[in-house]
């Protein structure tokens, strides 16, 4: 359990320095144009979905709702990232490597679930039937993002096999 806070505690302090480097030290790489998703469309399905699926156990609302939160939040992140990726029909390699590896770690996860209800023999489907939505909530959560990548991560493969060095996305990703 101290390891989950732990490594829960230090994915936070990689994230938020990720976030400085973006806003202050590589503002200037940020292509305001193509960037026209607005954050509502991502943000608030994943409130409503946070305020019915969030798990009822001993812990406060607060901190359950917030936890379903980052979940729902996890598993669209990508879509703005994407998004802008689409609107400029190109990729630099490094953004390009950056998100397949997104991918390649989201299907490890995946994997990582896929084996835990074998073994399991869907017990966490049984918590479902027992009123915890979180669980369903949580297996969705991870399908959905790890389906998001895998759409991403196959033009990436086939952009790397026909050996272009900067990617090119058809119009839909």
């Amino acid at each position: 359990r101290e390891l989950h806070v732990v490594l829960d505690s230090l994915t936070l302090i990689a994230t938020l320095w990720v976030i400085y480097m973006m806003r202050y030290k590589l503002q200037s790489t940020y292509m305001k144009d193509y960037d026209n998703m607005p954050l509502y469309y991502v943000l608030v399905p994943c409130v409503i979905i946070a305020l019915i699926g969030h798990p009822r156990i001993r812990f406060s609302f607060f901190f359950t709702f917030l936890w379903a939160l980052s979940n729902t939040i996890e598993a669209v992140s990508v879509l703005p990232q994407l998004r802008l990726i689409q609107n400029a029909k190109m990729v630099e390699p490094f953004t390009a490597h950056y998100v397949f590896a997104l991918g390649v770690a989201r299907f490890f996860d995946a994997a990582h679930w896929i084996i835990q209800l074998i073994e399991t023999k869907g017990a966490h489907f049984y918590l479902v039937g027992q009123g915890h939505i979180w669980v369903l909530v949580a297996l969705l959560c991870e399908f959905i993002q790890t389906f998001i990548l895998a759409d991403f991560c196959y033009y990436y493969v086939k952009s790397v096999m026909d050996g272009q060095i900067i990617m090119r996305l058809p119009s839909l990703v």
